[in-house]
C-alpha cells in the first residue's frame, strides 16, 4: 500500500480524470504562492471581461452587476487579509474564481465564459507589467531630475575626466553627471517604448483558437485601457517576448546603475576620495571602525547580475515551446518579479542619493592637475599657430617627459622651459594651460565648457518635463 498523499483534484478540470492529483505534484505545479500578487490585476480583467460579457448578452444584466459587485468584494476580502488562498486551487485565478463563487452563488461560474486561464494569465502579466512601467518610470524621472539638478549645480566644479582609468582630459563634475543622465534617458525611452508592445490585449484568445461566444474583445481593450486586442490567438496565448524585452530594458538600465556605482564606489574611496556620500546611504564595519562603506552602490553594483540572470532565463524558457501555451510558462512570472523589485528598489535608492552626493572640490581639481591633463590643450595651441598635429604630438610628449622629471605640471613649466621644446610657444600658451582654460575651449554642444553643462542641463530638464 502506498503511503502517498493525494489531495482533491481542481474542480475545474478535474472531470476528466479517474484519480485524486498526487499532493507533491499538486504543490509543484501551483502558482498560488507567487501569483497571488497579481490579484487586483486578474480582478480587474474579470471585472472588465463581465462587463463585456453583459453589454453582449452573453450574460444578463443581474448577472453581470452581480459578479462584479462580487469580484469587488473579493477585492477587499483580499486586501484586509481575509482570504485564505488554497494550493489545491492551484493559481490566482481559480482562488479569485472560488471566492467569488462562495460568495454569490453559482453565478460566479459563469464568468469564465469565453475565456481560458491562457488568455487570462497573459493579460494579467501584460496589465502588471504595464503599471509597473508607469511605476519604475516615475522613479526614473526623479532620479534624472536629481542628477540634472545637481549637474546645473556643480557646472564648474572641476574634475579630472578618464580613459583607462588613466587621466586624460579636465571635465567639470557637472559634464560627468550629464553623461550618466544621457544614459537614463536612453533607458527611459526604451521603457516607453517596450511600453507600447505590452500594452495590448490578448484576453479573448481563450485556450489558443478564440471562442465561438460573441465577444467584443475591442471593447474589453478599451475598458482595460489597452492599445488594441492581439491578432492572432495562438500567439496571444504563448509567447512572453513583451516580457523578455522589458527584461531586457531592465538590464540595459541595471548596467548603466552598476556603471555609476562602480565610479561611486572609486570616487568615495581613499584612494580618489572625490566626493562624500551622506552617513545615511553607507554603513560601517563591525571590526574596523574607521571604515566608512558605500553599501548602497555596491550592492546596486551586484545585483545587476540578478536581472541578467533573468533575461538569459526567460531567454532560454521560450526557446524552445512549440504554439501555443505550455506549462513552461508558469516560469515566467518569478524572474519578472524579482526583476521589477530589483528595479523598482535600486532606482528608488539611486534617486534618493543622488542629489545629495557631495563635491569634494579642491580634492577633485588636485586631481586634475595631475597626470599632464592639459597635455591635449597644449598640442591643439601648437596645431593653431600652424604645425602638423603629429609633430605638436611629438612636442608634446617630451614636455611631458621632462615634467616627469622635474615633477612639474605642464602649467608650472616657465615659459624659458616650455620654448626648449617650440620656439612657436609663446605667452598666451598659460591660457590654455590652466584647467579653467582646458574645460572653457570646450565650447560647443556636447561639450564640457561650464556654459554648455548649464545649457545642457536645462535642455535635460525641458526633455525630461515634455
Amino acid at each position: 500500500m502506498s503511503d502517498r498523499q493525494t489531495t482533491d483534484t481542481n474542480a475545474a478540470w478535474g472531470g476528466r480524470f479517474s484519480e485524486a492529483t498526487d499532493a507533491f505534484v499538486a504543490e509543484f505545479t501551483a502558482s498560488i504562492g507567487f501569483d497571488q500578487r497579481l490579484y487586483r490585476h486578474d480582478i480587474a480583467g474579470s471585472i472588465a471581461h463581465a462587463t463585456m460579457l453583459t453589454e453582449v448578452g452573453v450574460l444578463s444584466a443581474d448577472e453581470g452587476r452581480a459578479i462584479v459587485d462580487g469580484l469587488k468584494a473579493v477585492q477587499a476580502d483580499i486586501e484586509a487579509g481575509q482570504l485564505q488562498w488554497s494550493v489545491a486551487l492551484e493559481d490566482v485565478h481559480m482562488n479569485v474564481e472560488a471566492a467569488l463563487t462562495a460568495k454569490i452563488g453559482a453565478v460566479g461560474k459563469k464568468l469564465h465564459t469565453g475565456r481560458s486561464r491562457n488568455d487570462q494569465i497573459a493579460t494579467d502579466i501584460r496589465l502588471y507589467l504595464r503599471e509597473a512601467i508607469d511605476g519604475l518610470g516615475g522613479e526614473l524621472k526623479r532620479l534624472q531630475r536629481g542628477l540634472i539638478e545637481l549637474a546645473a549645480q556643480q557646472a564648474d566644479t572641476i574634475m579630472p575626466g578618464f580613459t583607462h582609468l588613466q587621466t586624460a582630459q579636465p571635465v567639470t563634475f557637472g559634464h560627468h553627471l550629464l553623461a550618466w543622465n544621457e544614459m537614463l534617458q536612453r533607458d527611459a525611452e526604451r521603457l516607453l517604448d517596450c511600453r507600447k508592445r505590452v500594452n495590448i490585449l490578448p484576453l479573448g484568445a481563450a485556450a489558443l483558437a478564440g471562442t465561438t461566444y460573441p465577444i467584443n474583445r475591442a471593447r474589453t481593450a478599451e475598458l482595460l485601457g489597452f492599445d488594441r486586442p492581439t491578432e492572432n490567438s495562438l500567439d496571444s496565448v504563448s509567447d512572453r517576448d513583451f516580457a523578455i524585452e522589458f527584461t531586457h530594458v531592465g538590464a540595459l538600465l541595471m548596467m548603466h546603475l552598476s556603471r555609476m556605482s562602480e565610479e561611486l564606489v572609486l570616487w568615495t574611496s581613499a584612494q580618489f576620495d572625490f566626493i562624500n556620500l551622506p552617513d545615511r546611504f553607507c554603513t560601517g564595519s563591525s571590526i574596523m571602525p574607521q571604515k566608512k562603506n558605500p553599501d548602497v552602490p555596491e550592492l546596486v553594483r551586484g545585483k545587476t547580475g540578478r536581472v541578467y540572470g533573468h533575461l538569459m532565463g526567460l531567454l532560454t524558457l521560450m526557446k524552445s515551446q512549440p504554439l501555443a501555451y505550455n506549462k513552461d510558462n508558469q516560469e515566467d512570472k518569478e524572474p519578472l518579479f524579482d526583476t521589477v523589485d530589483t528595479l523598482a528598489g535600486s532606482l528608488r535608492a539611486f534617486a534618493d542619493m543622488v542629489p545629495h552626493l557631495e563635491p569634494k572640490k579642491d580634492q577633485m581639481r588636485a586631481a586634475a592637475l595631475r597626470g599632464y591633463s592639459t597635455a591635449t590643450d597644449l598640442a591643439d595651441y601648437l596645431v593653431k599657430k600652424g604645425m602638423a598635429f603629429r609633430d605638436a604630438h611629438e612636442v608634446v610628449g617630451k614636455s611631458v617627459a621632462y615634467g616627469l622629471q622635474t615633477k612639474k605640471d605642464l602649467s608650472e613649466m616657465s615659459l624659458d622651459e616650455l620654448k626648449t621644446f617650440s620656439d612657436t610657444i609663446g605667452e598666451d600658451v598659460f591660457d590654455v594651460l590652466t584647467l579653467e582654460g582646458s574645460v572653457a575651449a570646450r565650447d560647443h554642444i556636447g561639450g564640457t565648457a561650464p556654459h554648455q553643462v548649464r545649457e545642457a542641463a536645462q535642455r535635460a530638464l525641458v526633455r525630461l518635463n515634455a
